[in-house]
């Protein structure tokens, strides 16, 4: 069977990287560009004679911003979008918007321009198979424009088998927002939580200051040798491989660079096996949204070890990839939407009480 050609619109308002992403991609045999935008009135106006499968779009530019026309845009031509950004904290903005996902713009090296190119690559093939989800701004998946913490669900009652407890969450496209949608319900006397979310180096720092805003818990970047510890969740940092490893009578987190797994630093499954070899304690794994395979195999493993797990089910997730693996080769205990998931956990974790 012939692969499918993704027809691609490029929006930038910089003719030097309008015309790098144009060349690269022209060279890419199952993808067509079928037009360019210089900005997003530009844009606007291509984009319903055009009818490309995903637009790549820069988040800042001028006159119509990229977050705005996020807004006006995808309630009538729901078109997967793959933000080009430099490091700023408005791509999670535009992410809370609607966008699919998101690439982190190179500077001239040549080494950078070719990560790059892959992950734009990358990305735009996962965007052809994602669901749009529509955003108000104001939505489940929370909004720039939020400032306080969502009513979380009841206070657990902490005990010791609750303290040692260790939560693992994976993700990847569609994952910074279906993950703030389940921590922004949890209480503050959560166990300890560890999190690889697929990002690249830099916004993972950035993403974590904006779910500890918008958080009951205490969310940061993991450092090299961070204790676990209720009401503390912890974040994978871009580029470096994080591990839960035992530390005195509790856990903490070893983060390091090494080789990618399945493709990614960090990767899932590299927590989730850890989390199954190390953890004596109750443990519960959540694999939600992403393409692919990574944490699939971890998970299994961490239900094989005794371990809850949670998989997000195909009507929430941006892309049912790396759930739906996890789901047919048995390492799912419960398949969950996105909304309904903090409850099922709570749930799961009163019982330890």
């Amino acid at each position: 069977m012939l692969q499918k050609t993704i027809t691609v619109l490029v929006v930038d308002d910089s003719s030097l990287f309008r015309r790098m992403i144009i060349d690269y991609l022209s060279s890419c045999p199952d993808i067509k560009v079928v037009g360019y935008a210089i900005n997003a009135y530009d844009a606007r106006r291509k984009i319903p004679l055009l009818k490309p499968d995903v637009i790549t779009m820069d988040v800042e530019m001028p006159g119509l911003n990229g977050l705005d026309f996020l807004r006006q845009l995808l309630p009538e031509h729901p078109i997967p979008v793959i933000l080009v950004s430099s490091l700023n904290l408005t791509v999670f903005d535009a992410l809370s918007a609607g966008a699919v996902d998101f690439v982190r713009k190179p500077d001239m090296a040549a080494v950078s321009r070719e990560r790059f190119f892959s992950s734009l690559n990358s990305k735009i093939h996962t965007a052809s198979f994602a669901k749009v989800r529509i955003s108000s701004g104001k939505g489940k998946y929370g909004s720039g424009h939020l400032s306080a913490p969502e009513k979380p669900l009841p206070l657990l009652k902490s005990g010791l088998a609750l303290r040692s407890t260790v939560i693992a969450i994976g993700a990847s496209t569609g994952g910074t927002e279906a993950t703030l949608s389940v921590l922004r319900k949890l209480p503050a006397d959560m166990p300890g939580i560890v999190i690889t979310q697929h990002m690249p180096e830099g916004f993972t720092q950035m993403y974590a200051q904006r779910l500890n805003k918008l958080c009951r818990m205490e969310v940061r970047e993991a450092k090299n040798g961070d204790k676990i510890r209720p009401g503390l969740a912890l974040i994978a940092p871009g580029s470096q491989q994080m591990e839960v490893i035992r530390s005195g009578n509790g856990y903490a987190v070893r983060c390091f660079s090494g080789e990618k797994v399945n493709g990614h630093m960090p990767s899932v499954d590299v927590l989730f096996h850890s989390v199954a070899k190390n953890v004596t304690a109750n443990k519960v794994g959540i694999i939600m949204t992403g393409m692919g395979k990574d944490g699939a195999e971890g998970l299994l493993e961490m239900r094989k070890k005794g371990a809850f797990t949670i998989g997000q089910d195909k009507a929430s997730c941006v892309v049912y990839g790396m759930p739906m693996v996890a789901y047919n080769i048995g390492a799912v205990s419960l398949q969950s939407s996105c909304e309904n998931i903090p409850s099922v956990l709570l749930s799961h974790l009163k019982k330890l009480t």
